[in-house]
Protein backbone atom coordinates (compact mmCIF):
# COMPACT_ATOMS: atom_id res chain seq x y z
CA UNK A 1 0.00 0.00 0.00
CA UNK A 2 3.15 2.34 0.78
CA UNK A 3 4.94 1.58 -2.60
CA UNK A 4 1.43 2.50 -4.36
CA UNK A 5 1.01 5.66 -2.71
CA UNK A 6 4.75 6.36 -3.12
CA UNK A 7 4.42 5.57 -7.07
CA UNK A 8 1.02 7.49 -7.12
CA UNK A 9 2.42 10.80 -5.58
CA UNK A 10 5.73 10.19 -8.26
CA UNK A 11 3.12 10.03 -10.85
CA UNK A 12 1.17 13.28 -9.88
CA UNK A 13 4.53 15.10 -9.80
CA UNK A 14 5.46 13.91 -13.28
CA UNK A 15 2.12 14.66 -14.38
CA UNK A 16 2.79 17.89 -12.42
CA UNK A 17 5.74 18.78 -14.14
CA UNK A 18 4.43 17.51 -17.42
CA UNK A 19 1.79 20.13 -17.50
CA UNK A 20 3.94 23.00 -15.94
CA UNK A 21 6.15 22.32 -19.25
CA UNK A 22 3.41 22.32 -21.20
CA UNK A 23 1.76 26.10 -19.78
CA UNK A 24 5.14 27.33 -20.09
CA UNK A 25 5.50 25.95 -23.94
CA UNK A 26 2.06 27.17 -24.42
CA UNK A 27 2.70 30.97 -23.39
CA UNK A 28 6.29 31.20 -23.89
CA UNK A 29 4.89 31.52 -27.74
CA UNK A 30 6.40 29.74 -31.04
CA UNK A 31 9.57 31.92 -31.12
CA UNK A 32 11.49 29.83 -28.08
CA UNK A 33 11.39 27.14 -30.99
CA UNK A 34 14.50 25.76 -31.74
CA UNK A 35 16.19 27.17 -34.82
CA UNK A 36 15.93 23.96 -36.27
CA UNK A 37 11.88 24.51 -35.83
CA UNK A 38 12.40 27.30 -37.72
CA UNK A 39 14.28 26.22 -40.96
CA UNK A 40 12.75 23.35 -41.83
CA UNK A 41 12.77 24.13 -45.99
CA UNK A 42 9.82 23.91 -48.38
CA UNK A 43 10.29 21.80 -51.09
CA UNK A 44 10.41 24.04 -54.69
CA UNK A 45 7.18 22.70 -55.71
CA UNK A 46 4.85 24.51 -52.58
CA UNK A 47 7.23 27.40 -51.73
CA UNK A 48 5.73 30.29 -53.64
CA UNK A 49 7.66 32.98 -55.52
CA UNK A 50 5.58 35.86 -55.09
CA UNK A 51 4.67 36.70 -51.67
CA UNK A 52 2.57 39.85 -50.61
CA UNK A 53 2.78 40.40 -46.63
CA UNK A 54 0.26 43.21 -46.06
CA UNK A 55 0.12 44.88 -42.53
CA UNK A 56 -2.71 46.82 -41.57
CA UNK A 57 -1.74 48.89 -38.73
CA UNK A 58 -4.34 48.76 -36.44
CA UNK A 59 -6.77 46.98 -38.34
CA UNK A 60 -8.83 45.12 -36.69
CA UNK A 61 -12.39 43.41 -37.13
CA UNK A 62 -14.14 46.66 -36.59
CA UNK A 63 -11.71 48.28 -38.46
CA UNK A 64 -12.28 46.08 -41.25
CA UNK A 65 -15.85 45.74 -41.49
CA UNK A 66 -16.67 49.67 -40.71
CA UNK A 67 -15.01 50.60 -44.53
CA UNK A 68 -16.84 48.06 -46.06
CA UNK A 69 -20.14 49.52 -44.70
CA UNK A 70 -19.24 52.72 -45.50
CA UNK A 71 -17.97 51.58 -48.98
CA UNK A 72 -21.48 50.05 -49.66
CA UNK A 73 -23.05 53.36 -48.36
CA UNK A 74 -21.23 55.48 -50.24
CA UNK A 75 -21.09 53.59 -53.88
CA UNK A 76 -24.85 52.70 -53.08
CA UNK A 77 -23.54 48.85 -53.21
CA UNK A 78 -24.73 46.63 -50.24
CA UNK A 79 -23.13 43.53 -51.89
CA UNK A 80 -20.02 45.23 -51.79
CA UNK A 81 -16.87 43.42 -49.80
CA UNK A 82 -13.38 44.80 -49.42
CA UNK A 83 -11.33 42.65 -51.53
CA UNK A 84 -9.17 41.55 -48.25
CA UNK A 85 -12.57 39.86 -46.67
CA UNK A 86 -12.95 37.57 -49.99
CA UNK A 87 -10.10 35.70 -49.36
CA UNK A 88 -10.70 32.49 -49.17
CA UNK A 89 -8.59 31.53 -46.17
CA UNK A 90 -9.33 33.36 -43.22
CA UNK A 91 -8.19 33.04 -39.48
CA UNK A 92 -7.89 35.43 -36.37
CA UNK A 93 -4.23 36.14 -34.03
CA UNK A 94 -3.42 36.70 -30.75
CA UNK A 95 -1.22 40.23 -30.57
CA UNK A 96 0.55 40.09 -26.66
CA UNK A 97 4.08 41.24 -26.02
CA UNK A 98 6.65 39.78 -23.64
CA UNK A 99 6.05 42.46 -21.08
CA UNK A 100 2.14 43.18 -21.48
CA UNK A 101 -0.82 41.54 -23.00
CA UNK A 102 -1.31 44.80 -25.10
CA UNK A 103 1.31 45.31 -27.67
CA UNK A 104 2.69 47.97 -29.61
CA UNK A 105 3.65 47.87 -33.08
CA UNK A 106 7.33 46.68 -32.17
CA UNK A 107 6.84 44.22 -30.62
CA UNK A 108 3.73 42.74 -33.03
CA UNK A 109 6.09 43.65 -35.76
CA UNK A 110 8.92 41.28 -34.49
CA UNK A 111 6.69 38.64 -33.63
CA UNK A 112 5.63 38.99 -37.74
CA UNK A 113 8.78 39.32 -38.94
CA UNK A 114 10.97 37.38 -37.30
CA UNK A 115 8.85 34.69 -35.00
CA UNK A 116 9.75 35.96 -31.24
CA UNK A 117 8.21 37.71 -28.81
CA UNK A 118 9.53 40.80 -27.20
CA UNK A 119 8.93 43.48 -25.03
CA UNK A 120 6.82 46.71 -26.40
CA UNK A 121 9.54 49.28 -27.78
CA UNK A 122 12.49 46.92 -29.11
CA UNK A 123 12.58 46.34 -32.86
CA UNK A 124 13.91 42.37 -34.17
CA UNK A 125 16.05 41.97 -30.96
CA UNK A 126 14.85 39.58 -27.75
CA UNK A 127 14.02 41.27 -24.49
CA UNK A 128 17.94 40.71 -23.25
CA UNK A 129 19.19 42.89 -26.10
CA UNK A 130 19.45 39.67 -28.54
CA UNK A 131 19.17 40.93 -32.65
CA UNK A 132 17.20 38.22 -34.50
CA UNK A 133 16.86 37.92 -37.88
CA UNK A 134 13.52 39.31 -40.15
CA UNK A 135 12.01 37.32 -43.17
CA UNK A 136 13.40 39.97 -45.41
CA UNK A 137 16.82 39.61 -43.66
CA UNK A 138 16.68 35.76 -44.56
CA UNK A 139 15.11 36.12 -47.31
CA UNK A 140 18.13 38.43 -49.01
CA UNK A 141 19.98 35.62 -48.11
CA UNK A 142 18.71 33.05 -50.29
CA UNK A 143 18.73 35.47 -53.05
CA UNK A 144 15.03 36.73 -53.03
CA UNK A 145 14.23 40.41 -54.00
CA UNK A 146 12.76 42.48 -51.32
CA UNK A 147 10.56 45.78 -51.08
CA UNK A 148 9.19 47.62 -48.07
CA UNK A 149 6.40 50.04 -49.14
CA UNK A 150 4.67 51.96 -45.95
CA UNK A 151 2.29 55.29 -45.38
CA UNK A 152 4.37 55.75 -42.45
CA UNK A 153 7.90 56.85 -42.00
CA UNK A 154 10.35 53.79 -43.19
CA UNK A 155 11.69 54.23 -39.84
CA UNK A 156 8.68 53.58 -37.85
CA UNK A 157 8.39 50.47 -35.86
CA UNK A 158 6.51 48.67 -38.54
CA UNK A 159 8.29 48.75 -41.61
CA UNK A 160 11.94 49.28 -39.31
CA UNK A 161 11.25 45.96 -37.81
CA UNK A 162 12.05 44.32 -41.50
CA UNK A 163 15.46 45.88 -42.09
CA UNK A 164 16.67 47.40 -38.74
CA UNK A 165 17.52 46.07 -35.03
CA UNK A 166 17.18 48.55 -32.15
CA UNK A 167 16.58 48.51 -28.23
CA UNK A 168 14.20 51.63 -29.12
CA UNK A 169 11.78 51.70 -31.69
CA UNK A 170 11.96 55.77 -31.56
CA UNK A 171 15.87 55.89 -32.05
CA UNK A 172 14.79 56.66 -35.80
CA UNK A 173 18.51 57.95 -36.78
CA UNK A 174 20.14 54.72 -35.80
CA UNK A 175 17.68 52.66 -37.68
CA UNK A 176 17.79 55.13 -40.85
CA UNK A 177 21.66 54.27 -40.56
CA UNK A 178 20.70 50.57 -40.33
CA UNK A 179 18.28 50.76 -43.05
CA UNK A 180 20.31 51.94 -45.72
CA UNK A 181 22.83 49.01 -45.29
CA UNK A 182 19.74 46.28 -44.68
CA UNK A 183 19.86 45.58 -49.01
CA UNK A 184 16.72 45.96 -48.73
CA UNK A 185 15.85 46.56 -53.01
CA UNK A 186 12.73 48.59 -53.17
CA UNK A 187 11.36 51.12 -50.36
CA UNK A 188 8.56 53.46 -50.71
CA UNK A 189 6.59 55.24 -47.69
CA UNK A 190 7.84 58.88 -45.86
CA UNK A 191 9.72 60.04 -43.54
CA UNK A 192 12.72 62.02 -45.39
CA UNK A 193 13.81 63.84 -42.42
CA UNK A 194 16.11 61.10 -40.54
CA UNK A 195 18.08 60.49 -43.64
CA UNK A 196 19.27 63.75 -44.77
CA UNK A 197 21.92 66.05 -42.98
CA UNK A 198 20.87 68.56 -40.50
CA UNK A 199 20.93 71.28 -42.67
CA UNK A 200 19.31 70.02 -45.24
CA UNK A 201 17.97 73.26 -47.20
CA UNK A 202 14.79 71.85 -48.93
CA UNK A 203 13.25 70.59 -45.55
CA UNK A 204 13.13 69.90 -42.29
CA UNK A 205 15.75 67.04 -41.00
CA UNK A 206 15.52 65.29 -37.89
CA UNK A 207 19.55 64.32 -37.63
CA UNK A 208 22.32 65.88 -35.75
CA UNK A 209 25.18 65.11 -38.04
CA UNK A 210 25.52 66.07 -41.46
CA UNK A 211 25.05 62.72 -42.68
CA UNK A 212 23.05 62.45 -46.29
CA UNK A 213 22.44 58.95 -45.76
CA UNK A 214 20.07 59.23 -49.40
CA UNK A 215 23.58 60.61 -50.85
CA UNK A 216 25.39 57.79 -49.56
CA UNK A 217 23.18 54.78 -51.14
CA UNK A 218 22.65 57.01 -55.00
CA UNK A 219 25.42 55.00 -56.22
CA UNK A 220 23.06 51.40 -55.61
CA UNK A 221 19.70 52.98 -55.56
CA UNK A 222 17.72 55.39 -57.83
CA UNK A 223 16.76 58.06 -55.41
CA UNK A 224 13.08 59.80 -55.32
CA UNK A 225 12.48 62.70 -52.57
CA UNK A 226 9.57 65.05 -51.32
CA UNK A 227 6.44 64.50 -53.25
CA UNK A 228 8.05 66.77 -56.24
CA UNK A 229 9.75 63.53 -57.15
CA UNK A 230 6.23 61.83 -57.55
CA UNK A 231 5.48 62.00 -61.02
CA UNK A 232 8.90 60.89 -61.83
CA UNK A 233 8.71 58.26 -59.77
CA UNK A 234 5.19 56.83 -60.99
CA UNK A 235 6.71 57.45 -64.58
CA UNK A 236 9.84 55.69 -64.42
CA UNK A 237 10.31 51.93 -66.42
CA UNK A 238 12.67 49.73 -64.39
CA UNK A 239 15.47 48.57 -66.27
CA UNK A 240 16.81 44.83 -65.07
CA UNK A 241 17.45 44.28 -61.43
CA UNK A 242 16.99 48.22 -60.28
CA UNK A 243 17.10 49.78 -56.42
CA UNK A 244 14.79 51.39 -55.60
CA UNK A 245 14.75 53.78 -52.59
CA UNK A 246 11.73 56.95 -52.14
CA UNK A 247 11.24 58.75 -49.28
CA UNK A 248 8.09 61.11 -50.36
CA UNK A 249 7.44 63.24 -47.29
CA UNK A 250 9.04 64.96 -44.05
CA UNK A 251 7.36 62.49 -41.19
CA UNK A 252 4.43 60.17 -42.44
CA UNK A 253 2.66 60.23 -45.78
CA UNK A 254 -0.76 62.41 -45.34
CA UNK A 255 -3.75 60.90 -44.61
CA UNK A 256 -5.88 59.41 -47.33
CA UNK A 257 -8.65 61.22 -46.66
CA UNK A 258 -6.36 64.34 -46.87
CA UNK A 259 -4.71 63.40 -50.01
CA UNK A 260 -7.92 63.42 -51.88
CA UNK A 261 -9.39 66.43 -50.15
CA UNK A 262 -6.17 68.66 -49.90
CA UNK A 263 -4.60 67.73 -53.51
CA UNK A 264 -1.38 66.26 -51.83
CA UNK A 265 0.85 65.32 -54.64
CA UNK A 266 2.42 62.02 -53.65
CA UNK A 267 1.57 58.45 -54.97
CA UNK A 268 -1.25 56.42 -53.41
CA UNK A 269 -0.21 53.07 -51.46
CA UNK A 270 -1.38 51.10 -54.63
CA UNK A 271 0.83 53.36 -56.69
CA UNK A 272 3.50 52.32 -54.86
CA UNK A 273 2.68 48.33 -54.48
CA UNK A 274 2.02 48.83 -58.16
CA UNK A 275 5.42 50.35 -59.00
CA UNK A 276 7.33 47.38 -56.32
CA UNK A 277 6.11 44.89 -58.50
CA UNK A 278 7.16 46.63 -61.27
CA UNK A 279 10.60 46.74 -60.22
CA UNK A 280 11.02 43.52 -58.30
CA UNK A 281 9.29 41.50 -60.93
CA UNK A 282 12.69 41.95 -63.05
CA UNK A 283 14.50 40.03 -60.38
CA UNK A 284 14.63 36.69 -61.23
CA UNK A 285 14.23 34.60 -57.74
CA UNK A 286 11.36 36.07 -56.99
CA UNK A 287 10.20 38.72 -54.65
CA UNK A 288 8.93 38.87 -50.77
CA UNK A 289 7.01 42.47 -50.70
CA UNK A 290 6.17 43.65 -47.02
CA UNK A 291 3.30 46.44 -47.50
CA UNK A 292 1.97 48.59 -44.54
CA UNK A 293 -1.49 50.56 -44.37
CA UNK A 294 0.13 52.35 -41.16
CA UNK A 295 -2.33 55.40 -41.11
CA UNK A 296 -4.86 53.14 -40.31
CA UNK A 297 -3.30 53.20 -36.88
CA UNK A 298 -2.63 56.87 -36.87
CA UNK A 299 -6.23 57.73 -37.03
CA UNK A 300 -8.17 54.95 -34.76
CA UNK A 301 -5.40 56.79 -32.47
CA UNK A 302 -6.80 60.06 -32.92
CA UNK A 303 -10.33 57.90 -32.40
CA UNK A 304 -11.15 59.01 -35.74
CA UNK A 305 -13.72 57.14 -37.59
CA UNK A 306 -13.56 58.76 -41.14
CA UNK A 307 -9.29 58.62 -41.31
CA UNK A 308 -9.87 55.35 -40.33
CA UNK A 309 -12.21 53.96 -43.27
CA UNK A 310 -10.01 56.05 -45.93
CA UNK A 311 -6.88 54.94 -44.87
CA UNK A 312 -8.25 51.14 -44.44
CA UNK A 313 -10.22 51.52 -47.83
CA UNK A 314 -6.36 52.75 -49.68
CA UNK A 315 -4.99 49.58 -47.66
CA UNK A 316 -7.39 47.72 -49.15
CA UNK A 317 -6.88 48.69 -53.14
CA UNK A 318 -3.14 47.77 -52.89
CA UNK A 319 -4.56 44.80 -51.90
CA UNK A 320 -6.56 44.87 -54.93
CA UNK A 321 -3.03 45.06 -57.31
CA UNK A 322 -1.73 42.50 -55.55
CA UNK A 323 -4.66 40.40 -56.47
CA UNK A 324 -4.64 41.26 -59.82
CA UNK A 325 -1.24 40.42 -59.67
CA UNK A 326 -2.06 37.01 -58.34
CA UNK A 327 -4.55 35.95 -60.94
CA UNK A 328 -1.95 35.92 -63.57
CA UNK A 329 0.55 34.28 -61.30
CA UNK A 330 -1.77 32.05 -59.14
CA UNK A 331 0.33 28.90 -59.08
CA UNK A 332 3.36 30.46 -58.13
CA UNK A 333 1.95 33.58 -55.49
CA UNK A 334 1.19 33.83 -51.98
CA UNK A 335 -1.05 36.91 -50.50
CA UNK A 336 -1.29 37.09 -46.56
CA UNK A 337 -3.21 40.06 -45.02
CA UNK A 338 -2.70 40.29 -41.29
CA UNK A 339 -2.93 43.49 -38.71
CA UNK A 340 -0.47 43.46 -35.99
CA UNK A 341 -3.19 44.91 -33.42
CA UNK A 342 -5.98 46.84 -32.86
CA UNK A 343 -6.09 50.39 -31.91
CA UNK A 344 -8.99 52.28 -30.41
CA UNK A 345 -10.87 49.94 -29.30
CA UNK A 346 -13.50 50.55 -31.70
CA UNK A 347 -17.58 49.36 -31.35
CA UNK A 348 -20.15 49.41 -34.24
CA UNK A 349 -22.40 50.17 -31.95
CA UNK A 350 -22.60 51.77 -28.62
CA UNK A 351 -25.32 52.17 -25.36
CA UNK A 352 -28.52 50.67 -26.24
CA UNK A 353 -28.96 51.35 -30.08
CA UNK A 354 -28.98 48.68 -32.49
CA UNK A 355 -27.97 50.53 -35.73
CA UNK A 356 -25.16 51.93 -37.16
CA UNK A 357 -25.43 55.49 -39.63
CA UNK A 358 -22.13 55.33 -41.55
CA UNK A 359 -23.30 57.71 -43.90
CA UNK A 360 -22.95 60.36 -41.09
CA UNK A 361 -18.90 59.91 -42.27
CA UNK A 362 -19.71 60.78 -46.15
CA UNK A 363 -19.49 64.97 -45.42
CA UNK A 364 -16.03 64.42 -43.44
CA UNK A 365 -13.18 65.69 -45.95
CA UNK A 366 -10.21 65.73 -43.03
CA UNK A 367 -8.37 63.95 -40.69
CA UNK A 368 -8.55 64.82 -37.06
CA UNK A 369 -4.88 64.52 -36.36
CA UNK A 370 -2.92 65.90 -39.18
CA UNK A 371 -6.23 68.83 -40.00
CA UNK A 372 -7.97 69.68 -36.84
CA UNK A 373 -5.65 68.43 -34.43
CA UNK A 374 -2.29 70.00 -35.24
CA UNK A 375 -3.24 71.58 -39.05
CA UNK A 376 -5.12 74.76 -40.71
CA UNK A 377 -7.98 73.11 -39.34
CA UNK A 378 -7.38 73.65 -35.54
CA UNK A 379 -8.93 75.54 -32.75
CA UNK A 380 -6.39 77.51 -30.86
CA UNK A 381 -7.02 80.33 -28.03
CA UNK A 382 -9.07 82.74 -28.41
CA UNK A 383 -10.31 81.94 -32.56
CA UNK A 384 -13.31 83.10 -33.49
CA UNK A 385 -16.19 80.20 -32.01
CA UNK A 386 -18.61 81.02 -34.72
CA UNK A 387 -16.29 80.48 -37.80
CA UNK A 388 -14.93 77.73 -36.05
CA UNK A 389 -18.36 75.74 -35.64
CA UNK A 390 -19.18 76.86 -39.68
CA UNK A 391 -15.98 75.21 -40.80
CA UNK A 392 -16.69 72.32 -38.83
CA UNK A 393 -19.70 72.09 -40.96
CA UNK A 394 -18.53 72.25 -44.18
CA UNK A 395 -15.10 70.07 -43.76
CA UNK A 396 -17.17 67.36 -41.29
CA UNK A 397 -20.44 67.48 -42.12
CA UNK A 398 -21.43 68.91 -38.59
CA UNK A 399 -24.28 70.86 -39.29
CA UNK A 400 -27.41 71.40 -37.07
CA UNK A 401 -25.87 70.70 -33.94
CA UNK A 402 -27.49 69.52 -31.27
CA UNK A 403 -26.96 71.44 -28.17
CA UNK A 404 -25.45 68.67 -26.34
CA UNK A 405 -22.94 68.08 -29.73
CA UNK A 406 -22.34 72.09 -29.28
CA UNK A 407 -21.80 72.03 -25.73
CA UNK A 408 -19.52 68.92 -25.59
CA UNK A 409 -17.16 70.81 -28.61
CA UNK A 410 -17.52 74.62 -26.51
CA UNK A 411 -16.30 72.73 -23.47
CA UNK A 412 -13.09 71.65 -25.22
CA UNK A 413 -12.68 75.24 -26.63
CA UNK A 414 -13.28 76.63 -23.20
CA UNK A 415 -10.12 74.05 -22.08
CA UNK A 416 -8.06 75.58 -24.85
CA UNK A 417 -9.16 79.27 -24.10
CA UNK A 418 -8.06 78.62 -20.90
CA UNK A 419 -4.48 77.07 -21.92
CA UNK A 420 -5.09 73.86 -19.80
CA UNK A 421 -3.16 71.20 -21.33
CA UNK A 422 -4.50 68.25 -23.28
CA UNK A 423 -4.71 65.58 -20.88
CA UNK A 424 -5.14 61.77 -21.05
CA UNK A 425 -9.06 62.13 -21.88
CA UNK A 426 -8.77 63.75 -24.61
CA UNK A 427 -5.36 61.39 -25.47
CA UNK A 428 -3.69 64.31 -25.50
CA UNK A 429 -4.55 65.83 -28.74
CA UNK A 430 -6.14 69.06 -29.44
CA UNK A 431 -9.25 69.22 -27.46
CA UNK A 432 -12.27 70.78 -29.68
CA UNK A 433 -10.22 67.96 -32.40
CA UNK A 434 -11.27 65.45 -30.17
CA UNK A 435 -14.43 66.76 -29.21
CA UNK A 436 -15.41 66.89 -32.97
CA UNK A 437 -14.17 63.13 -33.31
CA UNK A 438 -16.69 62.31 -31.01
CA UNK A 439 -19.53 63.83 -31.64
CA UNK A 440 -18.87 62.43 -35.37
CA UNK A 441 -18.53 58.67 -33.81
CA UNK A 442 -21.83 59.38 -31.93
CA UNK A 443 -23.74 60.33 -34.89
CA UNK A 444 -22.54 57.38 -36.94
CA UNK A 445 -23.03 55.36 -33.16
CA UNK A 446 -19.49 53.98 -33.84
CA UNK A 447 -17.50 54.28 -30.34
CA UNK A 448 -14.22 54.13 -28.98
CA UNK A 449 -12.72 52.43 -25.70
CA UNK A 450 -9.00 54.35 -25.81
CA UNK A 451 -6.66 56.09 -27.85
CA UNK A 452 -4.25 53.64 -27.39
CA UNK A 453 -4.09 49.85 -28.30
CA UNK A 454 -6.54 47.00 -27.10
CA UNK A 455 -5.91 43.61 -26.99
CA UNK A 456 -8.50 42.36 -28.75
CA UNK A 457 -7.57 39.31 -31.35
CA UNK A 458 -7.58 40.24 -34.89
CA UNK A 459 -8.51 38.66 -38.12
CA UNK A 460 -6.31 37.15 -40.82
CA UNK A 461 -7.11 36.67 -44.77
CA UNK A 462 -5.37 34.80 -47.53
CA UNK A 463 -4.76 33.47 -51.15
CA UNK A 464 -2.57 31.46 -52.92
CA UNK A 465 0.10 29.17 -52.53
CA UNK A 466 0.76 27.63 -49.02
CA UNK A 467 -2.31 30.27 -47.99
CA UNK A 468 -3.80 27.39 -46.35
CA UNK A 469 -1.39 27.17 -43.20
CA UNK A 470 -1.97 30.53 -42.06
CA UNK A 471 -5.32 29.91 -41.37
CA UNK A 472 -7.21 29.25 -37.59
CA UNK A 473 -6.49 30.32 -34.45
CA UNK A 474 -3.23 31.34 -34.25
CA UNK A 475 -0.40 33.79 -32.15
CA UNK A 476 1.32 36.44 -34.15
CA UNK A 477 4.51 34.71 -33.69
CA UNK A 478 3.36 31.60 -35.90
CA UNK A 479 2.73 33.96 -38.78
CA UNK A 480 6.06 34.92 -38.64
CA UNK A 481 7.57 31.00 -38.50
CA UNK A 482 4.81 29.63 -40.60
CA UNK A 483 6.19 31.96 -43.39
CA UNK A 484 9.57 31.01 -42.76
CA UNK A 485 9.26 27.01 -43.45
CA UNK A 486 6.98 28.01 -46.38
CA UNK A 487 9.49 29.68 -47.79
CA UNK A 488 12.32 27.93 -46.50
CA UNK A 489 13.91 30.28 -44.61
CA UNK A 490 16.00 29.91 -41.56
CA UNK A 491 15.55 32.76 -38.41
CA UNK A 492 16.79 32.89 -34.94
CA UNK A 493 19.23 34.70 -33.61
CA UNK A 494 22.16 36.96 -35.62
CA UNK A 495 25.73 35.37 -33.87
Amino acid sequence: MAIRNMLTRAMALILAVICVTVFTVQVSDAALMSEAGTSAGASVDTAPKYVFFFIGDGLGAAQRQAAEYFAQEKDNDPGYKLTMNKLPVFGINTTYASDSLVTDSSSAGTALACGYKTNNGMLAVLPDGTKVKSIIEAAEEKGIATGLITTTRVTHATPAVWAAHNVDRDAENEIAEDMIDSGVDFVAGGGYRHFVPKDWPWGKSKRTDSRNLLGEIADKYFVYTGNGSTKSFLEMKPQGEQKVWAVFSESHMPYEIDRINQGINVPTLAQMTRKGIEVLSNYPNGFFMMVEGGRIDHACHANDAAGSIYDTLAFDDSIKVAYDFYLKHPKETLILVVGDHETGGMGLGFANNYFLKLDELLDCKASIEDMLSAGPYAYKKGDDRNAYFKLMEEQMGLDHLTDAEKAEITKAMDLIDQEVPSDSSYGSYNQAAIAVAHVISERANLQWTTYAHSGTAIPLSAVGVGAEKFGGYKDNTEIGNTMAVLLGLKLGPIK
